[in-house]
């Protein structure tokens, strides 16, 4: 069997509006081979909320490329083995769509270099934010251009510049996230995101720590879901010393917490905020995957 190892991701960063994401060290990792008929099994966190029939998002992701190159392909025996917490803004469905092109070009032959690998998640998802992490890894910068291609560009994070992710004890679903988000901004608001997104993209490459927190705010998403995630308005405005920031991961409810490497303690802050609104919740320390997908 062939093992396919694709990483969770967060997506926006605040500012970037599924125009930016990075790539997190948690994985989807599926194990897989042609069958005389399909075979899911499933193990590894939230294992029992992954279906295991024909309505699997990996598998019905390999049927949709197959259609889109107008190719019969064989059923499979799938193992998956996940780590990615689901419904928590980490991108477990991006990895999962991810997977299935992967798997999809690996057992017809395709033959595709990422970039069209990322094209094709890219048309499949509707935003290329969460699978450009997925494909490439480390921070990715990317649009769809006028000619329907996603364009992407892959930026390391600054050394001296940390991350993790304070998942809470409860979901968000990214239907709901999105339906509170107003159809049309202004001219003013647009303005500030684009600054603060061009600022952002610079500032963690460079490791310039004064443009925070300036450079994760935004005017487009968060403002609209802190109803959705209580303690969201006190998290985002948190300030100590070596806390660069906080953006809402994804849709949420998952927070992602930028800092200068050796004050990981500020992550606590964020866990407390969420205590004090009721909430459990975990610190995942999961570093930035460098790679994107890998097979084996």
């Amino acid at each position: 069997m062939i093992t396919l190892r694709v990483p969770a991701s967060s997506a926006n960063l605040g500012p970037g509006f599924d125009a930016l994401g990075l790539a997190l060290g948690i994985y989807l990792e599926c194990r897989f081979a042609p069958s005389d008929r399909l075979s899911i099994t499933v193990a590894g966190r939230d294992a029992a909320s992954i279906p295991t029939g024909d309505n699997n998002l990996i598998w019905q992701t390999v049927l949709a490329v197959a259609r889109d190159v107008r190719a019969e392909i064989s059923p499979i025996r799938l193992h998956i083995d996940n780590q990615i917490p689901l419904g928590k803004g980490l991108g477990s469905s991006a990895a999962a769509l991810t997977a299935g092109v992967v798997i999809a070009d690996r057992l017809l032959g395709l033959g595709w270099k990422k970039p069209r690998i990322l094209d094709e998640a890219a048309r499949l998802e509707g935003h290329p934010d969460n699978v450009a992490a997925c494909v490439l890894g480390a921070i990715v910068a990317s649009a769809i251009d006028s000619g329907g291609v996603t364009r992407a560009v892959r930026v390391d994070l600054h050394p001296t510049f940390g991350l993790a992710i304070v998942a809470p004890d409860f979901d968000l679903a990214t239907s709901r996230a999105r339906s509170v988000l107003p159809d049309c901004y202004s001219r003013e608001d647009a303005v500030f995101n684009i600054q603060r997104a061009a600022l952002l993209i610079s500032a963690l490459a460079t490791g310039t720590s004064a443009a925070f927190p300036a450079a994760l705010e935004d005017r487009f998403h968060q403002p609209y879901r802190i109803p959705l995630v209580p303690g969201l308005g006190e998290i985002l405005k948190l300030r100590a010393p070596g806390l660069l920031g906080c953006a809402l991961s994804g849709a949420g409810p998952s927070v992602i917490v930028f800092y200068e490497r050796g004050y990981e303690q500020v992550c606590d802050l964020v866990r407390q905020v969420f205590a004090l609104h009721g909430h459990n919740s975990e610190v995942l320390f999961t570093g930035i995957d460098q790679h994107g997908y890998t097979l084996v």
